[in-house]
């Protein structure tokens, strides 16, 4: 009886040239259609693990871990001086799924820096934030702002300490006017002191103490004023 061979199917070659197409593992840099490159690792066909972005349009780099296509993880931003063409550092620290997240620190084209935590892109949790003028404000943000507890430093050495909401100095808080050699504590609304007693705070070693000393101050009910600044507080906080 003779016997028929048939041919063993094959895939098409296009199947082939697809799989070969695949980017997974180290890859020398590939260029996307519209100019930008990578260079590093892949899986499935997705930057994943070390690697290294180059955006053509505005010629920014990221140098660090990706996940899934994504920045997630540590690494680094950066973007060219329109003038010199060098690279300035924009943020280092942590991503996830392609934003800020975790502790990082990012440069402010003015030259101000942010050294803290980060939530969504967002500065969130505990941070210094080095202003421009010299000042510096260590504490809680939320969304972006002071909010929370924090200290605000001027570069007088003049400081305050307590309370802040969406930037501004809300709720009990000192200011120690250390030029003057005087103490402000009491209560603020929206940067604005309600309620507070001012005393002589070190006026001996202040570089431009008031030409005269506080006068003592005996209240009748200091724990009634302070519970009604309190609630003044409560409603505004409210």
């Amino acid at each position: 009886m003779p016997v028929v061979k048939y041919p063993r199917a094959r895939e098409p070659l296009y199947y082939e040239w697809d799989r070969r197409a695949q980017k997974c593992g180290l890859r020398h840099t590939i260029y996307a259609v519209n100019g930008d490159q990578y260079t590093g690792e892949w899986l499935d066909n997705l930057k994943h693990g070390k690697g290294t972005q180059i955006w053509k349009d505005t010629g920014a780099i990221y140098s660090g871990d990706w996940k899934f296509g994504k920045r997630d993880g540590y690494g680094s931003y950066s973007i060219p001086d329109p003038v010199t063409k060098e690279y300035k550092k924009v943020y280092t620290g942590w991503w996830e799924n392609d934003q800020r997240v975790g502790r990082g620190v990012f440069f402010y084209p003015n030259g101000e820096r942010y050294e803290g935590e980060w939530s969504n892109g967002l500065r969130s949790g505990w941070g210094q934030m080095f202003y421009k003028d010299g000042s510096v404000y260590e504490g809680q943000w939320r969304a972006d702002q002071p909010s929370g507890q924090g200290v605000l430093r001027l570069p007088n050495e003049n400081r305050y300490e307590g309370g802040w909401k969406d930037g501004k100095k809300h709720g009990p808080g000192k200011y120690f006017y250390l030029d003057k050699g005087q103490l402000l504590e009491g209560f603020w609304v929206e940067d604005i002191p309600k309620c507070g007693v001012l005393v002589d705070f070190g006026r001996e070693e202040a570089p431009a103490p008031t030409q005269y000393p506080l006068p003592e101050i005996e209240l009748h009910d200091p724990a009634g004023v302070l519970a009604e600044a309190q609630a003044m507080f409560d409603d505004s906080h409210n």
